[in-house]
């Protein structure tokens, strides 16, 4: 046909098994953030890539690559006659429930009866096929580098690209690091930086990579805006909400400067944190920034070598306010357990190496990790030993979601 994206499905499934030539990398993310935006239309209407879909009379941009992609999608279908489940028909399946149709990756992956995990994996495979069928159709691809690299360079683009990883992360330690990154700026300013954290970790669910540019911002911009003297930065734990306050003397001139830039103050936005400025009566009044940082969930380490397992309780605990986490052997699980101080630890007894007796052991003989409730979970049906060894609940294998979550109940965590 000739016309940007409309080729004929036959050629599309040639070319993807035979041509030596692949999306590249920025292509294939791009691909990744419109399928995630397929119906944010003003989104789709800025993006890069609708400029190279050709339009029908009256058509928007967005409308075109939204059907563009569809159509990819679709060219993905091995018919009617191949199993629902079949690993053929399984990424198609999850591009179709996942991007098309709205359904969670949890929800997706239950449907196919696979893990949560491997439903990741393939939708990543199934967004490289969706690249190479969209890279296959554009017009002169071999240029689209080039011809897009002033899009890619955008903020725009390089946010949109952006994946958040939440995991439990104790930002006493993120900020002391911001404090190191812009120490030698406050010196040569004449500032003196007074960090303060609560001796506890203060463990929030967030990005760490993001968190810290936040922090690193936030700080060396009251540096800057700073008269020369102390500057305060200090941690305050609450239910609800952590907090972090920077209080300075504003330097003549700084005038009502952001807190943060506006770039940052997108990746504020995606954390889900909060932050406020206030300034103080007179020339010479105090500065005072606050960030609010939402309150850690209650977190749930699993130190079982069956991954599958920690799968499972995720699934288990979809709805609740629980972080799970997990570490495959004893020593990564000692390790864990004394960084986070998880609310609950779940324990599996046959693992290589160090059992989870021996893990249990340790753990009720570490400081940091004496009181965390551990709940035992093991095929091995031996509750007696457990509770001789301060396990707080015994559940024998294969658990139930209700097992799961009446054991968390009673113990205070759900």
């Amino acid at each position: 046909m000739g016309h940007g994206w409309d080729i004929q499905v036959p050629y599309i499934n040639w070319i993807i098994m035979h041509t030596k030539t692949h999306p590249p990398e920025t292509f294939v993310k791009q691909v990744k953030d419109v399928l995630e935006h397929l119906y944010d239309f003003p989104y789709l209407q800025r993006h890069p890539l609708a400029q190279f879909s050709d339009l029908s009379p009256g058509e928007l941009p967005s409308q075109r690559l939204r059907r563009a992609f569809i159509d990819a999608v679709e060219t993905l279908n091995p018919g009617p006659d191949v199993p629902f489940r079949a690993p053929h028909a399984r990424i198609y399946n999850l591009l179709l429930m996942h991007y098309v149709e709205g359904m969670t990756v949890q929800e997706t992956a239950r449907e196919l009866g696979i893990s949560r995990r491997q439903a990741h994996r393939d939708l990543r495979r199934g967004e490289q096929s969706v690249a190479e069928i969209l890279w296959a159709r554009l017009p002169e691809a071999v240029t689209l580098e080039e011809n897009s690299a002033a899009q890619l360079s955008s903020v725009q683009t390089e946010m949109a690209r952006l994946e958040t990883y939440l995991q439990p992360t104790d930002v006493g330690q993120l900020l002391q690091r911001a404090r190191e990154a812009v120490a030698q700026m406050a010196a040569q300013r004449g500032v003196t930086l007074d960090v303060q954290t609560p001796p506890k970790p203060a463990i929030v669910p967030t990005d760490g990579v993001l968190a810290r540019q936040v922090l690193v911002d936030a700080l060396s911009r009251a540096v800057e805006q700073a008269r020369p003297g102390p500057l305060h930065a200090f941690l305050v734990l609450e239910d609800a909400c952590t907090w972090l306050t920077l209080r300075y003397a504003p330097a003549p001139g700084a005038g009502e400067t952001r807190a943060v830039s506006p770039v940052v103050a997108q990746l504020l936005d995606r954390l889900g944190w909060e932050m406020t400025q206030e300034q103080g009566r007179g020339p010479a009044g105090e500065r005072s920034v606050s960030l609010c940082m939402p309150a850690r969930c209650p977190t749930v380490l699993v130190i079982d070598d069956n991954e599958g397992l920690v799968d499972l309780l995720s699934d288990y605990l979809t709805g609740h306010a629980c972080w799970v986490t997990s570490a495959t052997n004893g020593p990564e699980g000692l390790r864990l357990a004394q960084t986070l101080v998880p609310d609950t630890i779940v324990l599996d007894v046959m693992m290589p190496e160090m059992d989870g007796w021996e893990i249990l052991q340790r753990l009720r003989n570490t400081p940091q990790t004496a009181d965390v409730p551990v709940i035992v979970c093991s095929v091995i049906n031996n509750p007696e030993l457990a509770y001789s060894l301060q396990a707080s609940l015994f559940l024998t294998k294969p658990v139930s979601r209700d097992d799961v979550l009446d054991a968390l109940r009673q113990l205070g965590v759900t």
